[in-house]
């Protein structure tokens, strides 16, 4: 765990129908990157695949398209409330190769073993991410892949500087912190790739960056998490009272680095891969 962690590691940002929905803007914006680093890992058509924390199924859903209709995705997670969503998305989309199931994946049993297990912005949330991995790896073919999809918040920034936005991620990363989430984790996959007994993983990272007027979505990608956290926030005892309203922050946000011409950096995405021995 990270210095200042005072309790043990929780979903902090709930699942809310607000949260459902800001998830799904967020996949829209990061959904390309997590493709880019499934396709490289070597996902690919006809594998049956573990999908870990599917939350409302965004990663399922792009991880089915790529194993097409002879390919088979099972989703899994804690929250009955996050899969009654990814299950009613599934069902709209007709998608038949897609299954969701509530629980610990590393404590469930399945009828036959996957080609591949993936996961985005899910080891970032445990408070054992290695152990965590080891127990899934039995549910892993020989030869198969594993990949993760986890953040690395250690560069976000303005320049010239938007104290608002640098405020707010400041904010959303001492309530992660507090609430036991890991916001290193992206830098820290292969460590844990290795120590799970895993061959040392290929990375990659790609980070969301833009400047001025052309920021907005940008912008959106961390100030919208920053007012899904604020009970958190307040939850934990962190002061916002100096920080006005989070629901205009992302607008307050915009005016500012239009007038300045200030590049937002967002932070990283990681992506690494692995495949166990044939």
């Amino acid at each position: 765990m990270e210095e200042g962690m005072t309790q043990p590691p929780t979903y902090s940002l709930g699942h809310s129908e607000k949260e459902l929905n800001r998830l799904r803007v967020q996949a829209g914006f990061i959904g390309p990157i997590t493709r880019r680093f499934f396709v490289e890992a070597g996902i690919a058509p006809g594998m049956r695949v573990l999908d870990i924390g599917s939350g409302a199924g965004d990663v399922a859903f792009l991880t089915a398209e790529l194993v097409g209709p002879q390919g088979e995705v099972v989703g899994t997670d804690r929250s009955s409330t996050a899969l009654a969503t990814a299950r009613e998305r599934a069902s709209a989309l007709s998608l038949s190769n897609v299954a969701f199931f509530e629980g610990d994946p590393a404590e469930m049993t399945f009828e036959r073993p996957f080609d591949a297990i993936a996961g985005r912005y899910v080891l970032m949330f445990q408070a054992d991410p290695t152990a965590m991995l080891r127990d899934l790896l039995p549910h892993l073919k020989p030869g198969g892949v594993v990949v993760f999809h986890e953040p690395y918040r250690g560069g976000l920034r303005s320049y010239p500087p938007v104290a608002e936005f640098d405020r707010a991620w400041e904010l959303t990363d001492e309530t992660f912190r507090r609430s036991g989430a890991d916001t290193h984790m992206g830098i820290k996959l292969h460590k844990t790739f290795v120590d799970a007994g895993l061959p040392a993983p290929a990375m990659r990272m790609e980070c969301v960056i833009a400047g001025g007027a052309n920021s907005s979505d940008q912008i959106h990608f961390e100030m919208d998490a920053a007012e899904s956290l604020a009970p958190e926030m307040q939850r934990l005892g962190i002061d916002t009272s100096g920080d006005g309203d989070f629901a205009t922050l992302h607008d307050r946000v915009l005016a500012e680095a239009t007038r300045t011409d200030s590049v937002i950096v967002g932070r990283a995405d990681v992506g690494a891969w692995s495949r166990l021995a044939g």
